[in-house]
């Protein structure tokens, strides 16, 4: 996958150091935490996953493999909620 699309109906506002994002269509609320906000904005952004979990990984000194799974479980859990735009 390369960068995150977000459905139309979905809007983002930042949330002390997080993000909160609002499902229009249901009306429910998805908080996530500073490092969820963080690999969402890189995402919306243009990054692709490879890059952002590259970009994590010097940042925090993570093991690529653990900012990879990170990158890809949050990408996960927005898909399965049925916020990204197909």
């Amino acid at each position: 996958m390369t960068a995150l699309e977000l459905r139309p109906e979905v809007t983002t506002t930042p949330a002390g150091d997080g993000m909160v994002l609002l499902d229009e269509r249901s009306g429910r609320y998805f908080h996530l935490n500073g490092s969820g906000a963080e690999i969402t904005r890189m995402l919306l952004g243009g990054a692709d996953a490879d890059e952002t979990a590259r970009c994590l990984a010097e940042r925090y000194a993570l093991s690529r493999e653990r900012a990879a799974a990170d990158v890809d479980g949050l990408i996960a859990a927005l898909d399965g909620a049925g916020l990204v735009a197909r």
